[in-house]
């Protein structure tokens, strides 16, 4: 199966439990934002959780 390559431009995590300054969670934020290969969307969202430790709430990507 073909990957697909993901551009995320904009994502918001589930921060309610963290002890996160807001500093903190922008550049989570930050990290997680750009260019991913993955087989499918939900991929894409467990890669980034998985690497953030972070739920994402919303997410916005373009399929390039």
């Amino acid at each position: 199966m073909t990957k697909k390559v993901f551009n995320v431009s904009d994502i918001e995590f589930d921060f309610k439990e963290s002890k996160l300054t807001f500093a903190e969670e922008i550049a989570v934020r930050d990290l997680a934002l750009g260019v991913y290969e993955s087989d499918n969307d939900d991929d894409l969202m467990d890669e980034i959780t998985a690497t953030t430790g972070y739920d994402i709430v919303n997410i916005y990507y373009e399929v390039q």
